[in-house]
């Protein structure tokens, strides 16, 4: 029977990429996103190119009442959820903090962070008792970022939601321990997704000088990343994993050429 991984955020960047990556090794798909009809054509696509099956919940992670009563009302035959991909998550704005948008940082906390714990803790029953009754424990994926590891100059309430993600993803794997989940916090570097389009929101032009003289990551080697890390041996768990391209170090230091 095939493994189900349930992917947040998953119309565009990371969380596409994710879909395809295991969709194209047999895994069925539970997709989430807030884009219903985004959702109905990746599904589309990816049953046909792949003769998997796709099981879609299209809700905002912000919006707690509607997690908890999707995920609760998924049918029997999809709970048995092997993997769990919280990518749902964005940045918004690159303000000085005394010139940052509150409206921002409040999006960001309740996608980054509080959008993250409704869907865990909607899933991870669902885990448990499958766990049990098969033996084969869960592994949820949670998206950092390097703005988790180091903050940056405006970049603020941003870093400190990916902050929380790692401390999140530390007190899961504690916790979750006496389950046999296994939690890995991904804390890529510089990527080119959408996602710098959404933070600068809409300014193509901005979003497309952060990568300047670099080759940066793309959404692909992220998701080959998260896919490794979920087909290790059942004892082995990785807890953390910083990724960047070869041209960035860390949050601040890149060289450019």
């Amino acid at each position: 029977m095939p493994k189900i991984v349930l992917i947040t955020g998953a119309t565009s960047g990371f969380g596409k990429a994710c879909a395809e990556k295991f969709a194209s090794h047999g895994y069925d798909l539970i997709l989430n996103a807030r884009r219903e009809e985004r959702l109905e054509e990746i599904k589309a696509q990816l049953e046909r190119k792949f003769n998997i099956a796709v099981c879609l919940l299209p809700f905002d992670v912000r919006d707690r009442g509607k997690v908890f009563d999707a995920i609760k009302n998924i049918p029997e035959q999809w709970q048995g959820i092997d993997i769990l991909i919280n990518n749902a998550g964005l940045a918004l704005g690159r303000d000085y903090f005394d010139e940052a948008d509150i409206d921002d940082w409040e999006t960001m906390i309740d996608s980054n962070v509080k959008g993250l714990l409704y869907v865990s803790r909607a899933v991870i029953p669902y885990m448990v008792k499958h766990g049990a009754a098969t033996g084969s424990a869960g592994h949820i994926i949670n998206l950092g970022s390097v703005a988790g590891i180091e903050v940056y100059e405006k970049g603020n309430v941003y870093c400190a939601s990916k902050f929380a993600v790692g401390a999140i993803s530390k007190s899961m794997r504690i916790d979750l321990l006496r389950h046999g989940i296994k939690v890995t916090n991904i804390e890529p570097g510089a990527a080119e997704t959408e996602f710098g389009i959404v933070r600068f929101k809409g300014d193509q032009e901005t979003a497309k000088q952060v990568y300047n003289g670099i080759i940066p990551l793309s959404a692909e080697d992220v998701a080959d990343i998260i896919f490794y890390t979920t087909t290790l041996p059942p004892h082995v768990c990785i807890n953390e994993l910083v990724v960047t391209c070869t041209q960035q170090a860390n949050a601040i230091y890149f060289s450019r050429k």
